[in-house]
C-alpha cells in the first residue's frame, strides 16, 4: 500500500515576500499623496499629475469669500410692448456674487452681459444668450464694472419680468428706449438704502 500524501496546506510565510508587499503599498501611497493629494488640497504638483487631470483647480476653490460691500436684495417688474426692449445692470466689484431668477409671461431673448471699468463704449462680454421665459442662477462678476441683463419683445403681446436678486453690488441701473435711470436699493429687511448708498 502506498504512503498516502500528506495534507496540504499553506505555504509557509516568507518574510521577504511580506516585506516586499509593504514597499510596494507603501511607493503606491507615496504615489496616491504625491500625485492627487498634494495637487488638489494644496496646490504642489511634484509630478505634473495636478495639472494634467485638472486637479489643482480643487486647491483654489475658496469656501468663504468676505465681502466689502453691503449685502442687497432687489426686485422689480418690467413690462415690454412689442418690439421694446430693456437693460437692467448692477454695478459690481470683481469676485462680488449675486443669486438671480426672473420670469416672463411669455418667451424673449435676453443676454446676461458685463462690461469691465474703462471699456470702450458698446462693449460687452456676454455670458448667457439665448431665448426663454425663465433664468435662475448665480454670477460672481469676473472683474469690476457693469453687470446685468438685455431683454427684448419679438412678440405681438406685452410680456411682463418679474426679476429678483440678492448680493453685492451698487446702483440699479435702468435703460429703457434711449432713457436711463437708477433705481433706489433694498437692503436685506427691504428697507430702501438711504441716499447715495446705491
Amino acid at each position: 500500500m502506498a504512503d498516502a500524501a500528506p495534507p496540504s496546506g499553506p505555504p509557509p510565510i516568507s518574510v521577504r515576500r511580506i516585506g516586499l508587499a509593504a514597499l510596494a503599498s507603501l511607493v503606491a501611497a507615496l504615489l496616491v499623496f504625491a500625485g492627487a493629494v498634494l495637487p488638489a488640497e494644496y496646490g504642489v504638483d511634484p509630478l505634473g499629475t495636478g495639472e494634467l487631470f485638472g486637479l489643482l483647480a480643487l486647491a483654489q476653490v475658496v469656501a468663504v469669500t468676505a465681502e466689502e460691500d453691503e449685502y442687497r436684495t432687489d426686485a422689480v417688474e418690467l413690462t415690454l410692448r412689442p418690439e421694446e426692449w430693456v437693460e437692467y445692470t448692477y454695478r459690481m466689484q470683481e469676485g462680488a456674487a449675486m443669486l438671480y431668477s426672473w420670469r416672463a409671461t411669455g418667451p424673449l431673448p435676453y443676454n446676461l452681459h458685463s462690461a469691465p471699468d474703462g471699456a470702450p463704449a458698446g462693449y460687452a462680454e456676454s455670458f448667457d444668450a439665448q431665448e426663454n421665459n425663465t433664468a435662475h442662477g448665480s454670477y460672481i462678476a469676473p472683474f469690476s464694472g457693469i453687470h446685468g441683463w438685455y431683454w427684448e419683445n419679438l412678440g405681438t403681446e406685452d410680456v411682463t419680468i418679474t426679476f429678483t436678486s440678492a448680493g453685492f453690488y451698487r446702483d440699479a441701473h435702468v435703460v429703457r428706449d434711449r432713457a436711463d435711470g437708477y433705481r433706489t436699493l433694498m437692503d436685506v429687511r427691504g428697507n430702501p438704502l438711504p441716499d447715495g448708498s446705491n
